[in-house]
C-alpha cells in the first residue's frame, strides 16, 4: 500500500514539473539567475513561517521574460541576482541584442514580457498610440499605462588602448588620422546616433566613399572591435565605455544627436503582466538607481 501512494506521489511531481516547463524561450536567451528560494531559509527559521513566508514559499515560480538592449546587459544582470531576494518566485530570463533585432523578434510572435529599447523608435513601432509615422505598421503590442522612461545614455567616441591613431574628437573622424571606424548598423540605436552625429558634421558621406566604416551588429559588437584594437575607433554609449574600460575621447553634445533614452513597458501579449509591472517598478527603487548611475546611466525620471 505505501507503494502505492508513493507511485501516485510521484507521478504528481512529473505532472507538476512538466506543467512548469511548458513556456519555451529562444535559444538566445540568458537567464538572470533570479532562481526560486530553496528550503535553506525554513532550516535557518526552524520551520517557522508567517503565513506571507509560507504563501511566497509556496507560490508558483514565474519565468519573466525580459528583452532588453545589450548596452544594458551588466546592470540588468546584476539587478536580477539583487531581485532573487526581492520576489524569489520570478526568475528573470533575459534576451540582450540591438532594439531593432528585438523588436523583430517581438513582432514575429517571440515569447516576451518586458521590452527594454535603447531608443524610443523601437518601442513606438510596437506601440499603436506612438505616431503612425513611426509605427507604420500599426502594430499593437505595448500596455500604454506600464510605458515609462527609465534611463538615459551618453553617445561618446573610444578608442583602443594607448590610442594609436592618436583620436580625440568627433571631428578627427574626417581628417587621414583614422584608417577604419566602427559603427552600430542603421537598424542599432547607436548606430543612428552615430549617423547623426557624422551627418552633422558633414563626414558620414566622406567616410562612406572611402571605406574607412564597419559596422556591428550591436552596441557590443562595435565596443568589442574597439576593445581588441580591430578598429581605430568605436562611437558608443558610455556606459559601455565604462564597463569595457575604453578610454573616451569625445562625447556627444546637446544638438548633435538626439537624447538617448531608454524607454520601458510590459507587453500586452506577456501571461505575467502583474509580476512584469512588479519587476518595472523595482527598476526605479533607489537600489537599482545605484546600479545604473555607477556605470553612466542617469534616471531618465
Amino acid at each position: 500500500m505505501k507503494k502505492y501512494w508513493a507511485a501516485i506521489a510521484a507521478v504528481g511531481l512529473i505532472s507538476g514539473i512538466a506543467a512548469g516547463c511548458s513556456r519555451t524561450k529562444p535559444a538566445a536567451m540568458t537567464e538572470g539567475t533570479a532562481v526560486t528560494k530553496t528550503t535553506a531559509s525554513e532550516t535557518e527559521n526552524g520551520g517557522n513561517q508567517t503565513d506571507s513566508e509560507t504563501e511566497t514559499a509556496e507560490g508558483e515560480p514565474v519565468d519573466l521574460i525580459v528583452f532588453a538592449a545589450a548596452s544594458m546587459t551588466e546592470t540588468l544582470t546584476q539587478i536580477a541576482e539583487m531581485y532573487k531576494e526581492v520576489n524569489p518566485n520570478v526568475r528573470i530570463i533575459y534576451t540582450f541584442d540591438s532594439s531593432g533585432t528585438l523588436k523583430t523578434q517581438i513582432q514575429e510572435g517571440a515569447d516576451c514580457d518586458i521590452f527594454i529599447s535603447a531608443a524610443q523608435k523601437q518601442m513606438d513601432q510596437l506601440d499603436i498610440l506612438a505616431d503612425p509615422s513611426v509605427n507604420t505598421e500599426r502594430l499593437d503590442f505595448i500596455l500604454p499605462e506600464t510605458r515609462f522612461n527609465l534611463v538615459e545614455n551618453k553617445v561618446v567616441l573610444a578608442v583602443p588602448d594607448d590610442n594609436p591613431a592618436d583620436i580625440h574628437s568627433f571631428e578627427d573622424l574626417g581628417t587621414n588620422k583614422p584608417s577604419l571606424i566602427c559603427l552600430g548598423n542603421d537598424d542599432v540605436p547607436v548606430g543612428a546616433y552615430s549617423k547623426e552625429i557624422l551627418t552633422g558634421l558633414g563626414i558620414m558621406e566622406q567616410l562612406e566613399a572611402s571605406s574607412k566604416i564597419t559596422y556591428g551588429s550591436n552596441v557590443k559588437e562595435v565596443t568589442t572591435q574597439v576593445k581588441e584594437a580591430s578598429v581605430d575607433c568605436g562611437i558608443i554609449y558610455a556606459t559601455d565605455a565604462f564597463s569595457a574600460g575604453l578610454t573616451v575621447v569625445d562625447e556627444a553634445e546637446e544638438g548633435q544627436c538626439r537624447q538617448v533614452i531608454y524607454p520601458a513597458a510590459v507587453l500586452n501579449i506577456s501571461e505575467n503582466q502583474e509580476e512584469a509591472r512588479a519587476f518595472l517598478d523595482y527598476l526605479l527603487t533607489d537600489q537599482c538607481a545605484e546600479i545604473f548611475e555607477a556605470v553612466g546611466f542617469t534616471m531618465a525620471q
